[in-house]
């Protein structure tokens, strides 16, 4: 029996049925298109391929963080039930939403001093976070208290590793999320850019294929690379923007790589989608300490700060 209550939101691009249990709350991010306001609700009530489709004719659509109220209410509604809780939150990195849910979080605590409400910066997006709630989620069945869920996803977060392929940057160029500079050079070149989310939680070049079939094999070297060598069996993530095929490409090649691999299959909601586009490919595993990755430089500045 869980011990918690799990708030997660709707960046994390799960399947809404794996992430309909009792005990959790799914916040959803808004996002506009053709004029009207929407929310991300993982594709329960809307098309993937409606959604992308609309994108490949010339559909711009735009996000928005989760809003106020919304943090509010759900933080309210879940200090009135009184179980303690955790909000794997989607990255810093990449949007406001994480320290809004602070703010939030100290005005709702100011109310109910005794509640006890863990907001935890998963430095993760889509299927990235999605792995990391999916591991979440086994962990609140198993009965782990707020606190110990919290520092589980804290150090959990950084062994998520993940890379995916674009079919261009001008959705990232457009929303911000990397230079200009970079995603003319990138349509200059006319590669499939590979990127993956830093252990800081922002996006990275990590380098270009030269058409698609070889980017998906990109991918399945950066797992041959990365995963976990532990244990008896690895679980995996596909993420997908609409292309399928591709998807069922990467999956063969993996379960050839991996014969005892667990794949879930996941198609990237609208709010990612509105910044990667359509065509996007990714791969998320249990894998490589991120933090192994950091410069010395960095690593000291990380100890003088007290970081984990």
């Amino acid at each position: 029996m869980s011990s918690c209550h799990l708030i997660i939101d709707s960046c994390c691009d799960l399947p809404p049925q794996v992430v309909d249990r009792p005990g959790v709350t799914l916040m959803k991010f808004p996002y506009t298109m053709d004029g009207g306001t929407f929310e991300d609700d993982l594709f329960a009530t809307a098309s993937a391929e409606d959604f992308y489709n609309a994108m490949r004719k010339g559909s711009e659509p735009t996000t928005a963080q989760v809003s106020l109220a919304t943090l509010t209410d759900t933080f309210t509604a879940a200090a009135q039930e009184g179980t303690p809780a955790v909000y794997l939150a989607f990255s810093s990195g990449l949007s406001a939403s994480y320290d809004a849910a602070c703010v939030v979080r100290d005005q709702v605590l100011a109310d109910y001093p005794d509640f006890e409400l863990h907001i935890v910066d998963t430095r993760l997006a889509s299927v990235a976070e999605g792995l990391l709630v999916y591991g979440a989620l086994v962990q609140h069945e198993k009965g782990m208290s707020a606190a110990e869920l919290a520092a589980w996803a804290e150090e959990a977060r950084c062994f998520v590793n993940e890379e995916f392929m674009v079919e261009d940057l001008e959705a990232l160029r457009r929303g911000g999320r990397i230079p200009a500079s970079v995603a003319v050079a990138g349509a200059a070149l006319d590669v499939k850019p590979l990127l993956n989310i830093g252990e800081d939680g922002r996006l990275a070049l990590t380098g270009v294929a030269r058409g698609r079939k070889k980017g998906i094999k990109s991918l399945v070297d950066y797992y041959k690379k990365n995963v976990d060598s532990g244990g008896p069996s690895h679980t995996a993530i596909i993420g997908h923007a609409d292309c399928p095929k591709d998807a069922q490409r990467l999956r063969e090649l993996l379960e050839k790589e991996d014969p005892g691999i667990m794949i879930l299959e996941c198609s990237i909601g609208p709010v990612i989608g509105s910044h990667v586009g359509a065509g996007m490919v990714a791969v998320v595993f249990w894998g490589r300490d991120k933090r192994d990755n950091l410069s010395v430089a960095d690593r000291i500045a990380r100890k003088v700060k007290g970081d984990k």
